[in-house]
């Protein structure tokens, strides 16, 4: 497979000559306008972020993909699906209610928000995953796969089950619904190490399944028959007393999360943009946000998401880790064993190279890149 093109403009800017200008430049050089957007109705999914989080795309940048999208002849909307975990987004009236506080809305951005798997999250469609080891038929949310064309808009930062979330992450869990979501997270289910764990009750908060409690000691116990494997509760505890044992798990994971990504982008125009700007050390998902890993890098786009991610993660290991960030703290811990891989070190448990090759290998694009540069 010859390479992908991966576009890229980096954030220094000029009077009168903004970001969200090099936006709408970079993604019409990467070649935007080559589909077909006549009258296509066209899902634009991104983030919405938990309220809370500061650290989601601004919807600025949602409403420049939108513009253009309109000016080339589409009706774009922007688009997410329910979460599993408890939090503000696990209906579609409290996502909206979540996505119109945190900026985005019809005002702010020229077009509609639909939420991709309908009120309660079952509104999905079952796509058949062609050369699938784990999933043959996934579990997306319907008004995705009813769009005509498929833009994925990427907040790239770090994930404490994937290593990163980018466009793969964003496509693959981000477009399924609850049940996608849970066929995704099924394969490893984390311990308590009772010697570790101080009761603080951080790790019950997360749980949207109702899994966790906690014994006479106070200390927590994982229902492993309600537990669904999402991991929110490996990101919330501070002392490291919840582990995955299944080393396979969070491979397993990703594995899925490509041939999700499969299921959603085979057979339709597709194009991706990623923003490598504050590499929060976790998910969006979560109601708050620690200071950035790494600089601000720049933004890409191209119709390979497979070599997006990889560029992405490529000028993320060419930076320095920001001093007192999680992961320095990391790297300066007792026992530190560098990986000389950022996000690996930030969670050591994650190896965010196996969605990327199982996406390579079952077709939805290549590793190998060309990055231009676009001023």
């Amino acid at each position: 497979m010859e390479k992908a093109k991966v576009y890229f403009s980096d954030l220094r800017t000029k009077e009168g000559n903004g970001l969200l200008q090099k936006l709408e430049r970079l993604i019409r050089a990467a070649g935007i306008g080559d589909i077909d957007f006549h009258k296509k109705l066209v899902a634009i999914k991104l983030h919405f972020g938990e309220p809370g989080n500061l650290s989601f795309l601004r919807p600025n940048y949602a409403k420049v993909v939108a513009d253009v999208v309109k000016s080339l002849g589409g009706v774009p909307f922007l688009t997410d699906c329910n979460t599993l975990y408890v939090g503000r987004r696990k209906n579609a009236l409290e996502h909206m209610d979540a996505a119109y506080e945190n900026g985005f809305s019809p005002f702010s951005t020229g077009c509609q928000i639909i939420i991709g798997d309908g009120l309660k999250g079952t509104d999905d469609v079952e796509v058949p995953v062609e050369g699938g080891t784990y999933v043959t038929r996934a579990k997306i949310g319907r008004a995705i796969m009813d769009a005509d064309v498929f833009i994925s808009l990427t907040h790239f930062k770090g994930h404490e089950a994937t290593g990163f979330g980018g466009t793969l992450k964003n496509i693959g869990m981000g477009c399924g619904s609850r049940a996608g979501k849970m066929e995704q997270h099924n394969a490893g289910k984390p311990e308590v190490r009772a010697k570790k764990c101080v009761g603080c009750h951080q790790c019950v908060k997360q749980c949207g399944q109702n899994a966790i409690s906690y014994g006479e000691d106070r200390k927590a116990v994982i229902d492993p028959d309600k537990c669904v494997g999402c991991g929110r509760c490996i990101g919330a505890c501070n002392f490291d007393a919840i582990v995955n044992r299944n080393s396979c798990a969070n491979d397993e994971l990703n594995a899925k999360i490509a041939e999700y990504t499969k299921a959603v982008v085979a057979g339709r125009p597709q194009f991706h943009i990623s923003l490598v700007v504050d590499v929060s050390p976790f998910c969006d998902c979560h109601g708050e946000n620690d200071v950035p890993i790494l600089p601000d890098v720049g933004m890409f786009a191209s119709f390979d998401p497979v070599a997006l991610d990889q560029a992405c993660a490529d000028a993320c290991m060419a930076q320095q880790p920001i001093p007192g960030s999680r992961l320095d703290e990391n790297m300066h811990a007792e026992g530190f064993c560098d990986h000389h891989d950022h996000f690996i070190n930030n969670f050591p448990e994650t190896d965010w190279r196996t969605c990327l090759s199982h996406a390579e290998a079952i077709g939805i694009g290549t590793r190998s890149y060309e990055l231009i540069r676009v001023k």
